[in-house]
This record gives C-alpha cells, structure tokens and sequence, in this order.
C-alpha cells in the first residue's frame, strides 16, 4: 500500500485529555516517544497540547526519535458560538505547536466537544436522533467548523474531522450532515465509528473521497455491549478496555485495508488503542501492544 505512512499516539499509552495531570500512572512523554520509535513508527500524533512539551522542546524530541508530527486533536465547542472565541485561541496555540516542530505534514483533527449529555450515552444516537443536533445547532456546527478550517488552512494545515463518540458527531447519519454541510476532509476512525453504530469498511467505501486521515483500532465488542447496556459513559468504556489491539476485536479489519489497497488512500494511517492506566505495569504493557500493533500492520497490511 504506497502512500500510507503509520503513526502512533501518546494515548495509545494512557496519555490523553481525561488523563494527563490527572491519573499517576500515566507515561512521561520521553518514554512514550521512545517507545514508539523502537516499534518503528514513522511519526506521532501530539496528544494533549503540552504532554510533548512546548514548541523548543517539541521540536528537539521529535527530532531526537526520528519521529514527524501526524496531527493534532483539537475539540471545539462547534454548536454552541459562546465558546467559539476560547477554542479557536486553542486551536491557535496547538497550530504553533505544529509550526515549531515542522509539522507541515500534520493534519489539524477538528472534533465536536460534544456534551455531558452525549458523553453519558456512547453509541445511543444511532438509533436515537432524539440525543442529536436540531436544524439551528447542525447550522451553528457548519459554521464553527467553516471558521476553524479556514484558521488552520491560512496557517498551511490541511484540517481534517474526527467523528468521536461522546460527541455530536458520532452516528453514520451525523457524519453524513458533516460531509453535506462543509467541504472540510473526514478523519476515518475505525473504532470510534464502530461504537456509533457504523461498518468501517463500508464508511471507507462510501466516504473515500472525503477520507483524507485514519485512525485505526479495534474493538472488543462484548465489551461494548456491556457498557450500552449498563449506561456506562465513554471514560467507563475506555477504562473498560473497549479498545484492543488490532486482529483481537470484532472489527474485520482485514477487509478493511483491502478496501483502502483498492481505494488507494495515501496519507497518514494513526494506530490509536485508548486506554487508561489503572496500574504502574500498564505502560510497560501498552509498549509492548503498540509494537505487536506495528507488526500486525506488515503482516496483515503489508505497511
């Protein structure tokens, strides 16, 4: 598969917004960046703004571990305009970031912040529309969305859109008004799709022309179909372990890179396996899994 170069990310390592400078057992970033250039990864996302450290830092580490910069994850409040002026000043602070480290090949991720509402219900909007955006707020979404990309375009990042679950944009239908309202690319990601609701290979299918980044991962579905059932919110399922390795979930993954080989998709492929660190021990064993990842990808993907 020509064109694709594989990426990891700090919170396939336990290190993302719900658990830096929060939970004690999370990595530090020089052991994560380490960890993923021995697996030979050929770049990282950033993770948290900061976790990498700031814009001189940033720029030395990547540089020390042979590692680009992917991309970048930035929610932004996009239905409701009150927020606007505060998360478009973070977007700016995490485009710095990709200025100083070179990053001209990293993507800017715009993702919905969603609600707590929506937080507490992963996967209901697929088939309850009720939880979803009415016509003003899918308006107010276009237009914040419209704001952030021409932002991260004049500062020469291609943006991309992360459908997340927790999120306004979650279910298939809800991606489908993203694509119909902006012009902006669609960030493919395997396993958040398949907690709302949708098939990755058909999305792939379907979407192609949008699809302009992937983020790859597996899903236990047992695991999933407990935490709908219980109610449980998408942290309880991250602390769950919805999220597995690649070729241990229920996700057939296989079709799917015969799909991208057919759809000729070049461009980042993001190997994400969120998780959060309950013990000293799990960091030791996130490496470990990020680099059975990395060898599951050049048996299975040829990359």
């Amino acid at each position: 598969m020509k064109g694709i170069r594989v990426a990891n990310a700090p919170c396939s390592y336990g290190a993302f917004e719900i658990t830096v400078g929060v939970l004690p057992d999370v990595p530090d970033p020089e052991s994560v960046l380490a960890a993923i250039a021995r697996a030979h990864y050929d770049g990282t996302e950033l993770g948290p703004p900061g976790y990498l450290g700031d814009p001189a830092i940033l720029r030395e580490r990547l540089e020390r571990h042979a590692l680009t910069l992917a991309g970048g994850f930035i929610p932004i409040r996009f239905s409701e305009p009150k927020h606007w002026e505060n998360d478009l000043r973070a977007l700016d602070e995490t485009l710095e970031l990709f200025a100083a480290a070179d990053g001209s090949a990293a993507k800017a991720v715009l993702a919905d912040a969603g609600s707590p509402e929506r937080l507490r219900l992963p996967g209901r909007a697929a088939a309850d529309r009720s939880v979803g955006l009415d016509e003003d707020g899918w308006k107010r979404l276009a237009d914040g969305v419209g704001r952030a990309a021409e932002r991260a375009r004049t500062r020469g990042f291609e943006p991309t859109f992360h459908h997340h679950t927790g999120t306004f944009v979650e279910a298939p239908w809800e991606i489908e008004r993203v694509l119909e309202l902006t012009d902006v690319g669609l960030l493919l990601d395997t396993g958040h799709l398949a907690l709302g609701g949708g098939e990755p290979t058909e999305a792939l299918r379907a979407w192609r022309d949008r699809i302009n980044h992937l983020h790859v991962k597996d899903v236990r579905g047992d695991v999933l179909a407990g935490v709908i059932a219980d109610g449980a919110d998408m942290p309880e399922a991250w602390r769950r372990g919805v999220f597995c390795e690649l070729g241990k979930g229920d996700i057939d993954l296989d079709a799917f890179f015969a799909e991208a080989s057919r759809s000729r998709y070049s461009g980042w492929l993001v190997v994400e396996q969120d998780m959060v660190p309950l013990s000293p021990h799990d960091a030791a064993e996130a490496a470990a899994a990020q680099k059975r990842n990395r060898a599951w990808l050049r048996e299975h993907a040829g990359l």
